[in-house]
């Protein structure tokens, strides 16, 4: 079931969530919706293996996604 959720946030933060949204031809909601359900699937950190750990974050860059579907045609491409 669908509800309505009111946030309130800095204008600039809004502007940036709607040109994101935008960009990636989706909505704000879904946005919001995929990083609440991404957050609650990670781990802690402290819950990882050190090496692990240390790891975290090292490739990811602000406003960009990897998405399973493009690792794996990428996988397909280069190693099949």
């Amino acid at each position: 079931m669908k509800t309505k959720l009111t946030l309130r946030v800095e204008e600039s933060v809004i502007q940036k969530a709607k040109q994101l949204a935008n960009a990636q031809g989706t909505s704000v909601s879904r946005i919001f919706g995929d990083f609440i359900m991404k957050q609650s699937e990670e781990l802690p950190v402290e819950d990882l293996p050190p090496i692990t750990a240390s790891m975290v974050g090292v490739i990811k860059r602000e406003g960009v996604e990897i998405q399973e579907a493009s690792y794996r045609k990428h996988l397909d491409e280069n190693y099949l």
